[in-house]
């Protein structure tokens, strides 16, 4: 084939199992969407009826989309630039792959850049949360002033150190220890917290609006458009994170089965964060909302009213800021294993070069109108068209039978043969219409 096999074990070394491996993978995926957008989709877009197409492109995104791209890293033992030159090396074609890596990577380094913004926010809450200044402040007027531009300097500051001192001290190894403390603790504080909701009068009139099927909604296209784009953003495919996490997986490890786990785990996420914000919001006679306002003013809002709503304000950001520094962490690894490859850069020299380059740029978007603007140019263009190049590059130019080989190693069932015509025409395809739609629509994820 032309192409040279990398079977050594990565420079940054490897996970030590398959739960450390998943419980990263977890980390990467959940995050903002799976808070402040899932829950007002679910309901918006027909209530329980919403899960059918929503479970449909998750099973086709995880199992294709996500395969890939763990598979291709641990194929080729290297992140996004080099997948890629991998990829297109295959063709006699590896100048074309050096340039298209660059584009998923940009990708994953302008959303660190925005994402810590907002990392930053929710640090801000969570010490308001602590000090109670959140609770006896108006939401709207403690979001305005974070959210201003050069408002929130020092929890932005803490968001980037915090996510450089981690992957500093080991790169497999950090990442590990920081996903197996981070998202249990996640996922228990938010069971505490939908447990507390549950108990709130009014509560059911959020459980109505999350279950209550709206069959309906089924022949309305929008539905599954916006399905689409949740699952697909949801388990952060990105043609370059997954990637270079895939680069530190075993070769005895089962691909599939790990992305069977990533896609269940991220799902429950998303339905947890559903089940502890939205009958708190109908339990309070708030108005449903989605994005930042969700999280920041509507929410404060409710614990302002709610019984021990100090204690439950710090239970929510401490576990909102755990999800995120998980995703950030993903985010930054991608571009610093990439420039430790390339460019034969230390470790400890390449994480500080793309944090100073994280808040270099993102403390001069601090404000809410300039984040969104950001990441909305990030999330709408970059970061999908990356996903499409890493479909079409791994399934079309290496091949079904090349990545087939990879995804084999460390299972015992064959892969059937019908999984490699779904990658090549349904999903590759499907990539072209998420990065379509999501222009036409202003974004869908």
């Amino acid at each position: 084939m032309g192409t040279k096999k990398h079977d050594g074990v990565h420079q940054n070394g490897q996970f030590a199992n398959s739960l450390g491996f998943v419980l990263a993978c977890v980390g990467s995926a959940v995050g903002m969407g799976n808070i402040w957008l899932f829950p007002y989709r679910l309901g918006q877009y027909g209530g329980a009826a919403f899960l059918i197409p929503y479970f449909i492109f998750v099973v086709l995104f995880g199992m294709v989309g996500l395969s890939a791209e763990f598979a291709i890293g641990r194929r080729a033992k290297t992140g996004t630039l080099g997948a890629y030159e991998y990829c297109w090396e295959s063709k006699g074609k590896r100048k074309v792959g050096a340039v298209m890596g660059w584009i998923p990577l940009i990708g994953s380094l302008g959303i660190a850049i925005g994402y810590a913004v907002i990392i930053g926010w929710v640090l801000r809450s969570l010490f308001g949360g602590i000090t109670g200044e959140l609770m006896v402040t108006e939401s709207a007027d403690f979001f305005a002033n974070m959210s201003s531009a050069f408002g929130n300097i020092p929890c932005h500051v803490l968001v980037i150190v915090i996510t450089c001192v981690l992957l500093i001290f080991g790169a497999t190894k950090g990442i590990e220890k920081a996903n197996k403390i981070l998202m249990p603790a996640f996922f228990v504080l938010f069971v505490v917290l939908a447990v507390r909701v549950a108990f709130l009068d009014g509560a059911v009139e959020g459980y109505k609006f999350l279950m209550i099927p709206k069959w309906e909604a089924l022949l309305d296209v929008e539905t599954w458009i916006m399905a689409m784009g949740q699952a697909f953003f949801s388990l952060s495919i990105t043609g370059s994170g997954m990637i270079v996490y895939g680069s530190y997986l075993k070769k005895d490890e089962d691909i599939l089965d790990s992305c069977k786990n990533t896609a269940f785990f991220d799902t429950c996420a998303a339905l947890l964060a559903a089940f502890a914000i939205m009958p708190a919001v109908f339990a309070f006679g708030i108005e449903p909302a989605s994005g930042p306002p969700l999280m920041f003013i509507t929410i404060p809002k409710i614990f302002a009213q709610m019984p021990f709503g100090q204690l439950f304000s710090v239970i929510f950001f401490l576990s909102v800021a755990f999800a995120g520094i998980t995703s950030l962490i993903n985010m930054f690894e991608a571009v610093c294993e990439s420039w430790q490859t390339k460019f034969k850069l230390s470790r400890p020299v390449a994480v500080l070069i793309c944090g100073a380059i994280a808040l270099g740029v993102g403390l001069f978007i601090e404000d809410g109108d300039s984040v969104g603007s950001w990441m909305d140019f990030i999330t709408i263009l970059v970061v999908p068209f990356g996903a499409l190049l890493g479909a079409f590059s791994i399934y079309h130019i290496l091949g079904w039978d090349e990545i087939k080989k990879e995804m084999q190693l460390g299972r015992k069932n064959l892969i059937p043969e019908w999984f490699g015509k779904v990658a090549k025409y349904v999903y590759v395809p499907v990539a072209a219409i998420v990065f379509i739609l999501g222009i036409v629509y202003g974004g869908i994820g």
